[in-house]
């Protein structure tokens, strides 16, 4: 028996972007459909640019060459293609389009800003101008150091446009971390702002920046905008206003960039406290987010695509390229989804007719414990889908969701892939059925397999997950550590990118992730991810979220040590620890089951709500935690070192 639960029907199916373009390509079957994808890599992504309408300024010669090999591979070659007229430009000048909207702007304090395609062009070609003038040239680095604000994407798009890299960096990063970010860089030139809102509350965010630059010995020049208007320390020498940049209101016309010029540097946090920087260009990261975003996810021109997540985040840059090279509309937020109350991520959909709306589990995890009433009166029959990213589900918050919310009509694409991969591995198709926490397909042109630790393929058992072929979007190795690159993704199994997850895939050909590689536990010698033990600690009514971590253990080599989190503080934590002993002994075996159980307040999360296990391990264990510039809530930790000072004395 099947244990899918969203079933598309044969008009809905045939109505999809994927399911036309594979049936104009001569196929119906989307996995025969697949494997075509993955057999014939250049011909799939020839198609696909097509199928996207990418404008070149120069066609290419050859759709992929491997003279260097699998890990660089070199696409649509002699092309010659600039992101920001794919995304803006060719809109604005369509007489059709160009008083289309193609961005909105909501404040966490509610104010809005609307910009149609014509003046988001003019706009970018203000700030183009405004920068050349201040200096900066092709291949100059900005680093953005700022958040979920119109001016960013102007930048971004501007930069582009110039034939300049942008590098985005976590609006929440402290001093260090973006100093570390823009000297890996070397970058010459910040862009931030006076500060924004947060809660309603101001966040200050050039005092940061100050300190940053302070720790940088290659930044030239701060461009500041003005968006909370309060009085900052101006360097005369060093900073300049938005608005000054803004005078030249001329035309600009874009540079002759080459399709594969680099056009994005954005780090991920490393383990080992040093962040890596993937190197992105103008035909890879916009096509791969643009080709998941619309063929994928059917995002069409009339559509409404909101992520919520921060331009620093590898989904803020896909949130842009997604809807505007699809010349759909995006949401930008500057808030919380859940101020001042937690129906805010409700009433930006009902508001602004969202279509496509991106969540996280955690995000779920956190809104069901406040209560239906806040669903209920809200409008949400614009949504076509809702995607999911960043961790896996457990059970009960996806039912839970696809229920309150979805009202069982409404699918839930599951996605996973990551910074290097410019979007997705896995997700849920449209064309085929949905089944809860899991994905129900390998993205077109993602050669996908899982592996056994001796480089086997299987099925129904944990293995790492693996591409045997590249695809457009693949990192262009990291930003100056070509080697770090290749020990990364390429080191274990020859001409087969590692990326780094636990994956099952069944009988049914779903794939289920069940945690990091690097967070895998090896209990008496079986290899499990976290997430399956996480999942059956949360199905108890008491149980908000829970953490799960391996630790040391001198019989079985490691055992599990579970933090939960609770759904209110009334409860009786003995006897619930006693009641979830219990359970997770009677679903998973008392070998595997945790050997100790904490209850903390939170859980280390990233602001894209994603849990840090390594966080909570090295705090834990008390040792040295690497980059931890990306959690939100850092003061979390120091209740679970607690934890561990009791347990040690």
């Amino acid at each position: 028996m099947s244990k899918a639960m969203w079933f598309p029907s044969e008009t809905f199916k045939r109505s999809t972007r994927l399911f036309q373009w594979m049936n104009s390509l001569g196929y119906e079957d989307y996995d025969t459909f697949h494997q075509q994808s993955v057999e014939d890599i250049a011909w799939f992504w020839d198609q696909a640019t097509k199928a996207l309408n990418v404008k070149w300024d120069q066609p290419y010669t050859k759709t992929l060459d491997l003279t260097n090999g699998k890990m660089y591979p070199e696409w649509f070659v002699n092309g010659e293609m600039n992101v920001t007229y794919n995304c803006v430009d060719k809109w604005a000048e369509n007489a059709t389009t160009s008083k289309k909207q193609a961005l909105i702007w909501e404040g966490d304090d509610g104010q809005t800003k609307t910009y149609t395609f014509a003046e988001l062009e003019k706009e970018i070609n203000k700030v183009a101008n405004g920068l050349e003038q201040l200096g900066v040239q092709r291949k100059d680095v900005v680093t953005l150091y700022m958040p979920m604000l119109p001016e960013t994407v102007i930048a971004m798009l501007a930069i582009s446009k110039i034939g300049a890299i942008f590098s985005p960096a976590f609006s929440g990063y402290k001093a260090e971390a973006v100093a570390k970010r823009m000297n890996a860089a070397e970058a010459k030139w910040l862009i931030t702002v006076d500060g924004f809102y947060r809660r309603g509350s101001e966040i200050r965010m050039k005092e940061e920046a100050d300190k940053a630059v302070k720790q940088s010995s290659s930044i030239e020049k701060v461009i500041v905008v003005e968006r909370t208007q309060r009085d900052i320390n101006w360097n005369t020498n060093q900073d300049v206003a938005w608005k000054e940049i803004r005078q030249n209101v001329s035309d600009y016309r874009r540079s002759r960039t080459a399709g594969n010029d680099p056009y994005m540097i954005i780090y991920t946090s490393g383990t080992t406290g040093k962040p890596k920087g993937a190197l992105h260009t103008h035909h890879g990261f916009p096509v791969k987010a643009a080709f998941d975003a619309g063929i994928c996810m059917d995002v069409q021109p009339e559509d409404t695509l909101f992520w919520y997540t921060d331009m620093g985040w590898m989904m803020g840059p896909f949130l842009v390229y997604g809807a505007l090279m699809n010349g759909a509309r995006m949401i930008l937020f500057e808030g919380t989804p859940d101020y001042p109350n937690p129906d805010r991520i409700w009433q930006l959909v009902e508001r602004h007719r969202v279509t496509h709306l991106g969540i996280s589990p955690t995000l779920i995890r956190s809104l069901m414990g406040q209560g239906e009433e806040w669903i209920e009166p809200k409008d949400l029959s614009t949504l076509k889908m809702i995607g999911s990213t960043g961790e896996p589900w457990n059970r009960e918050p996806w039912m839970w969701l696809y229920e309150k919310v979805c009202r069982r009509k409404i699918p839930i694409f599951n996605y996973s892939g990551g910074t290097e991969i410019s979007g997705g591995i896995f997700g849920n198709v449209l064309v085929k059925p949905i089944a809860p926490i899991s994905f129900n397909a390998a993205l077109p042109g993602m050669d996908v397999d899982v592996f056994d630790q001796n480089g086997q393929s299987v099925s129904n058992e944990v293995g790492e997950l693996v591409i045997k072929q590249p695809w457009v979007g693949m990192t262009n190795g990291f930003y100056k550590e070509n080697d770090r690159y290749e020990n990364t993704y390429w080191s274990r199994f020859k001409d087969t990118w590692v990326h780094g997850d636990w994956v099952i895939k069944d009988d049914e050909g779903y794939f289920t992730i069940t945690g990091r590689s690097d967070d895998t536990l090896n209990v008496a010698g079986k290899r499990l991810g976290p997430a399956e033990i996480e999942s059956v600690l949360v199905e108890h009514e008491d149980v908000l979220e829970a953490g799960v971590i391996g630790v040391p253990h001198d019989v079985k080599g490691e055992t599990p040590v579970a933090f939960v989190v609770c759904n209110n503080d009334n409860v009786n934590k003995t006897l619930l620890k006693e009641e979830l002993t219990t359970l997770a002994i009677a679903k998973l075996g008392k070998a595997i089951a945790p050997s100790r159980l904490f209850f903390v307040q939170d859980l280390p999360k990233t602001r894209n709500a994603k849990v840090m296990r390594r966080a909570i391990k090295s705090a834990f264990l008390q040792k040295e935690s690497g980059d931890l510039s990306a959690l939100e809530n850092p003061k979390c930790l120091e209740e679970i070192r607690d934890v561990s000072d009791m347990k040690l004395k």
